[in-house]
């Protein structure tokens, strides 16, 4: 038995790791997928006020701060049982969608792009941003950069600062909106809807023209049967800052409707040694292993999954988006047959990013975001909240205790990723399986169509890494000082 290993995984946040082991006569043996990292930032919210959470998480990374920044601030709410304004609110939606709109066009165009547009068997050297330009042109690698800009100067002006938001707080917000700087919003939500636009023709000419990439995602190889996950509105439709967590099972039925203070009664988590990534899982169904289907508890949290446990979506032409994704994936446009094809998770965020950006368009036209009651200043003290928004990635958790004067004793945090461990793992497995045959060569090629599987989460480990093994995974090779020959090797945990 021989061991393949990618390492690092590429075009993710964060370090990963994928062993392959394969038999001796070339069929797959089985495949693990590790994270070797460890950021433990729940231990770093101990002893700390609980205000200074929405300031603090999004120092976690620079790839979904406002994620962080909104559901720490949701959570502080609810320690202080503090109801904010309507204006604050709103506020908060309009900047979060904002956010969206320019983390999704990063993953789509530079991440989860390259693999459809340069080909999953391009060299490596083209498959990433500037190998994307070169095949639809100069002037969408500039209207890209423009987007993300646009979604930064958004997050400026609400969040105060382009990267890492400061205005959430307890009770509301910290900065009014005044009616230039709405104006400005209003300009750069018509334009988001543009850049939409664009990117629907780009996703229908580059990719759902090729037959071989709509065979590719509705392929056995990259398809499975997982429960999902996601925040709806009171309609049932998507939203990502607010709502309740609605569970479906694999054949759509709904397995679960909560507010996010009851999650504890939905989600437990499971540990393995061998990964600082915890694997959570739905506690009414049990964990099962990596395995799918309606007896497993395992689930996905993603932009799939969100489209699939909502009803529609809450803008028109992000609605039609829905309704062809749905037919051309399942022959069903009303979206109540649901979508398992792992690599469908990048149209479901092409969806996504149509919806964040007619949202943009549509709350910064509300007159009430220039209101100046933005802050309601909290008045006593709950000690524990719990506050949950839809991140890119997924659904994102942040839980809090606190003693009487609000400093942190216990911090939870389940983010979209830490949800999406166990289908990740199975997703590799996989499609290595379907890849790794008999006689089959492995080429670089192929390895990259095993890491598509995973690269169609979209993973960010800068947040996600909680769980502590008990022993640091750790690998001693001693080799001889002249010859450079393996005298002893030592494992642990790996």
């Amino acid at each position: 038995m021989k061991t393949v290993t990618i390492d690092p995984v590429t075009r993710l946040e964060g370090h990963g790791k994928i062993h392959l082991f394969v038999k001796d006569d070339g069929e797959l043996a089985n495949a693990y997928f590790q994270v070797p990292e460890l950021r433990g930032f729940e231990k770093f919210a101990q002893g700390r006020p609980v205000e200074e959470m929405c300031r603090i998480t999004t120092r976690i990374c620079g790839v979904c701060p406002d994620a962080h920044h909104m559901a720490a601030a949701k959570a502080a709410d609810a320690v202080y049982g503090a109801t904010i304004p309507s204006a604050a609110r709103k506020l908060r939606e309009l900047v979060y969608n904002a956010f969206f709109a320019g983390d999704h066009t990063t993953h789509f165009y530079a991440l989860g792009g390259p693999d459809f547009v340069c080909g999953p068997d391009a060299p490596p050297e083209e498959r990433n941003i500037l190998g994307v330009i070169a095949k639809v042109g100069l002037e969408a690698g500039k209207a890209v950069i423009a987007q993300r800009a646009r979604g930064q100067r958004v997050i400026e002006i609400i969040g105060g600062k382009k990267v890492h938001p400061v205005t959430a707080l307890p009770g509301g917000m910290s900065k009014r909106i005044t009616k230039e700087e709405q104006a400005e919003m209003i300009k750069i939500g018509d334009e988001m809807v543009e850049f939409a636009k664009f990117t629907i023709k780009v996703f229908n000419d580059v990719v759902l023209a090729n037959q071989q990439y709509v065979d590719l995602i509705l392929s056995d190889m990259y398809t499975h049967k997982t429960y999902n996950m996601g925040l709806v509105d009171k309609d049932n439709k998507v939203n990502f800052y607010d709502g309740q967590v609605r569970v479906t099972a694999p054949d759509g039925s709904e397995h679960a409707r909560y507010d996010p203070r009851d999650y504890l009664e939905y989600v437990a988590e499971h540990v393995e040694p061998y990964s600082y990534l915890k694997y959570p899982y739905l506690k009414k169904v049990g964990w099962k292993g990596f395995v799918d289907g309606m007896d497993s508890g395992i689930y996905k949290a993603t932009p799939l999954s969100r489209l699939n446990v909502a009803d529609g979506m809450a803008t028109p032409l992000a609605q039609e988006e829905y309704e062809k994704y749905f037919e051309t994936l399942t022959g069903d446009r009303s979206g109540k047959t649901m979508v398992h094809s792992t690599l469908g998770t990048h149209w479901a965020r092409v969806v996504e990013l149509v919806y964040a950006c007619e949202a943009v368009a549509q709350q910064a036209r509300d007159e009430e975001i220039c209101s100046d009651k933005v802050h309601e200043p909290p008045t006593s003290i709950v000690g524990e909240g719990i506050g949950i928004v839809e991140a890119p990635r997924g659904t994102l958790t942040h839980h809090y205790k606190t003693d009487e004067n609000g400093i942190v004793t216990a911090a939870n945090l389940i983010v979209g990723t830490t949800n999406n461990n166990a289908p990740i793992s199975m997703s590799i497995k996989r499609a290595a399986q379907g890849l790794i045959k008999k006689g089959s060569e492995i080429t670089d090629g192929t390895l990259n169509k095993i890491e598509m599987a995973f690269r169609a989460y979209d993973p960010c480990f800068g947040c996600a890494t909680h769980t502590l093994p008990g022993q640091m995974p750790l690998e001693v090779i001693v080799r001889d000082a002249d010859t450079g020959e393996v005298i002893a090797t030592r494992r642990r945990n790996v």
